[in-house]
């Protein structure tokens, strides 16, 4: 009976712990802008991020299955705020082909998105597949020409 007990008690534990993590999964969160800028500023442009105005920036990978939905939800809102006064970059970067700038921005899985405003600083990072309304919702206000 005691042998029950713990394994329930274990499987409750896990089941605990697999919600609070897939909760995060998809969200959008505000980014900590307390980096430092210029190792980070040329890595960045390098890859089209130049700070000119408001960009998407998602990490991919060819083996990445959810990778393929999140180009999909950033293709379709950067098309929806694309006659925008400052229309949003979407630009795509295979971790493979950059793992300096992944390891930079410390992209711990696959997909991640980033949202940079038009000064190049990085607002919101979204772990998993955002939905279009949360993107967008992130995304518009940086579109507005100051």
């Amino acid at each position: 009976m005691i042998e029950i007990t713990i394994l329930a008690v274990m499987l409750l534990a896990a089941l605990a712990v697999g919600m609070v993590l897939r909760g995060r999964n998809g969200r959008v969160r505000v980014a900590d802008v307390s980096e430092t800028r210029s190792a980070r500023a040329d890595l960045l442009a390098s890859v089209g991020a130049t700070g000119s105005g408001p960009a998407v920036l998602h990490f991919s990978a060819d083996w990445c299955g959810p990778c393929a939905a999140v180009r999909r939800v950033v293709a379709d809102v950067t098309g929806q705020l694309a006659e925008s006064p400052q229309p949003p970059l979407d630009i795509e970067v295979d971790i493979d082909a950059e793992p300096v700038l992944a390891k930079e921005l410390n992209v711990l899985s696959l997909p991640t998105t980033f949202v940079f405003d038009s000064e190049g600083r990085e607002r919101f990072r979204i772990s998993g597949v955002p939905k279009v309304t949360d993107l967008r919702s992130a995304l518009e206000p940086l579109t507005i020409a100051a």
